[in-house]
């Protein structure tokens, strides 16, 4: 093997300075010392050249000969002023280099100051990157600072530049007549909105209409971002980068700049607006008879919350009840159809945050799914659906398969569901495995018997982590979570870029010139890293405001449930707030000597017997709440329950048989 080739990958840098550039090659990672990382940063994709190579281990050691794309811009830190420069040092745990920063851009930020830093210029050759200061964060708002920060680390640029909203600022504000003359027309049809109460971007509509008894046209219709945004664009650019919006408790740092998502592209209420249709005609009972998809353009009469929706399904009251009811009783009837045809019915709780008006968390609230959002999310199941399946019936020109973003979801891992039904079984559960389908109705039987049992919570998120991930790829395999043989993203384009990609190519078929995009498959790629960085942004931001409603809480005792179990101790979840901190396994050897057992999610003591399990209940104390690290710890507060355990230690085996 030459030991001079170059290979591609992403960039790691480790705490210590040292680099690995992560290969998918399957020929393992390389590992790149300080000195040869040539003005990459942590998360880059770079280019390596191999020049060492093990011949015994096939360890590989290289040095980055170039950057082939950033995956972070902007910076949080802190700005160093002399009387002829300035230099931004970066808030950062990992190595990076201080960025050099030309008086003319400091943008008015004064010596020592907390600001946020955009990297302009790092050729190579040069010692410094260069930057300008576009930002200066208030010493009094640590929220913000950690907000930005938590966007900026995950490579989410927290501002557009002065092209993007340049190009943003040109797109007409009116409609333009002969474009609505190419367009279905529906502004005479009844339209709504249904979105949560806080909602300013409004992606999607619903209308309804009846063609005579017992048959109804349903419209949904969807943002047609893609009629502004057009490729090839600093605009299309900059949201293709980003790939999603971010959503935060107390922001969303959004893919598009405002003009589109909360102007031009949102479905707001009494305005003429542009959209991308499904339009079906349905039966009372939920029969589709026919289909039409195309560029329509429509007049939202109404603008609904999820709450006003529920209000109106409960007590049968309300504007526009006749069609409220109608279709939510459609919609659960297609719940239920979706259900006994295989897809799995995992129940979700979101935390939402009560936060003053300084972003301050003052409570927290479990948001619940009903009718109201069922309603709303079966309508856009089968708009996604209907759009996979009509693209995947087209072909190109000489035959073959469009290229197109399917959003798959693969079946089960092995590796994780065999432990995870042996789990199971010590609770009852028996599960079919002959066929994925069978293992669907077996996960949905499960789910349906342990509803409202001390158990309900740990089957429902074992059972969520021995699911495989969804991503966007151009090689279907279908939705088994789903249980959906064709599946897109086509409801959501003011939030995700695959949904503008879907948007054109559906375009493009109808007008008979479908696209052949040969990087389709490259581009599913960065959407799919991209969602994921936004998930765990907004994980990483949750958690920053669970410790910072916790730490007025520091001494108080709560109900929790274990969450999760590892070597080193256990995780919590109060059963009132959903926040999660851990209790140190050093903290219980005051009681006893806890040891791992991996198949039955436990921590055991070795001379008690007292089992701490994912999914028992337990009470904890709050002891102490770090907002840097995003990090809480919990103290174990036994109960006389506990305590009588404890003295019992003969009995332990007897226990452990009662509990299964």
């Amino acid at each position: 093997m030459q030991k001079s080739f170059v290979v591609t990958g992403v960039l790691e840098i480790t705490r210590s300075g040292l680099g690995y550039v992560v290969v998918n090659n399957g020929n393992g990672d390389v590992l790149v010392r300080q000195g040869n990382f040539n003005t990459a940063l942590h998360g880059d994709t770079v280019s390596v050249k191999i020049i060492k190579e093990s011949a015994t281990t096939k360890k590989k050691e290289g040095r980055i000969v170039d950057v082939i794309a950033r995956r972070q811009t902007e910076f949080v830190g802190h700005l160093q002023l002399s009387t002829n420069f300035a230099f931004f040092i970066p808030d950062t745990e990992r190595p990076m280099p201080d960025i050099f920063i030309p008086l003319d851009k400091l943008n008015g930020a004064k010596n020592k100051e907390k600001v946020i830093a955009r990297l302009i210029k790092w050729d190579k050759g040069d010692k410094k990157p260069e930057g300008e200061i576009i930002g200066i964060l208030s010493s009094e708002d640590e929220n913000d600072a950690a907000m930005k920060e938590i966007l900026a680390q995950a490579g989410f640029p927290l501002s557009f530049e002065k092209n993007v909203l340049a190009e943003t600022a040109q797109l007409p504000t009116e409609l333009n007549q002969k474009e609505i003359e190419k367009r279905r027309d529906y502004r005479d049809v009844l339209t709504f909105t249904i979105d949560p109460v806080d909602a300013k971007d409004f992606d999607d509509a619903i209308s309804i209409k009846k063609i005579k008894n017992n048959l109804y046209e349903l419209g949904i219709h969807i943002a047609d971002v893609s009629y502004y945004v057009e490729p090839n664009t600093a605009l299309d650019d900059e949201a293709y980068s980003r790939a999603t919006s971010v959503y935060l408790p107390d922001r969303v740092n959004p893919m598009l700049p405002e003009k589109i998502s909360n102007e031009l592209c949102s479905l707001r209420p009494h305005e003429d607006k542009f959209t991308f249709s499904a339009i079906f005609e349905i039966t009372t009972s939920g029969e589709i008879k026919k289909q039409w998809i195309g560029r329509t353009v429509i007049h939202s009469d109404h603008r609904f919350t999820y709450e006003d929706v529920q209000a109106i399904i409960e007590s049968e009251e309300g504007i526009y009840t006749e069609q409220i009811l109608l279709l939510n009783n459609i919609t659960q009837k297609w719940r239920k159809q979706r259900f006994q045809k295989g897809a799995i019915n995992f129940s979700s709780q979101e935390v939402r945050f009560v936060l003053n008006d300084k972003g301050k968390p003052i409570g927290i609230t479990i948001k619940e799914s009903k009718e109201a959002h069922q309603l709303i999310e079966e309508c856009m199941l089968l708009a996604n659906k209907s759009i996979a399946e009509f693209v995947a019936n087209h072909k190109t020109k000489d035959g073959k398969e469009i290229p197109f973003p399917y959003r798959v979801h693969d079946k089960p891992n092995e590796d994780k569901l065999t432990p995870f039904i042996a789990f199971a079984r010590k609770y009852g559960h028996q599960f079919n495995i002959d066929t994925p389908e069978k293992i669907a109705a077996s996960f949905n039987e499960m789910l349906q018997a342990v509803q409202g049992l001390p158990e309900q919570h740990v089957l429902e998120q074992l059972g969520i982590r021995t699911m495989s991930k969804a991503i966007y790829t151009e090689k279907n395999i279908g939705h088994y979570g789903l249980g959906f043989v064709y599946y897109c993203h086509f409801t959501s384009p003011i939030r995700r870029y695959p949904d503008i990609l879907v948007h054109r190519i559906v375009a493009s078929i109808l007008k008979d010139k479908p696209i052949v995009d040969k990087k389709m498959e490259e581009k599913c790629k960065h959407c799919s890293e991209r969602e994921r960085a936004a998930m765990e942004c907004e994980r990483a931001g949750n958690k920053y405001k669970q410790v910072e409603f916790m730490k007025d809480r520091l001494g108080e005792i709560f109900e929790g449930v274990v969450s999760g179990v590892a070597s080193f101790g256990f995780w919590v979840e109060t059963v009132e707030h959903k926040c999660e901190g851990l209790i140190s396994i050093v903290d219980l050897n005051d009681y006893d000597e806890f040891k791992l057992i991996e198949s039955e999610y436990a921590l055991v003591g070795r001379r008690s017997g007292r089992q701490f399990r994912m999914g028992d209940k337990v009470m904890i104390k709050v002891v102490a709440a770090n907002l840097e690290k995003r990090q809480l710890d919990y103290e174990w507060v036994p109960t006389a329950n506990s305590d009588k355990k404890k003295s019992n230690t003969k009995n332990a085996p007897n226990r452990k048989k009662k509990r299964k």
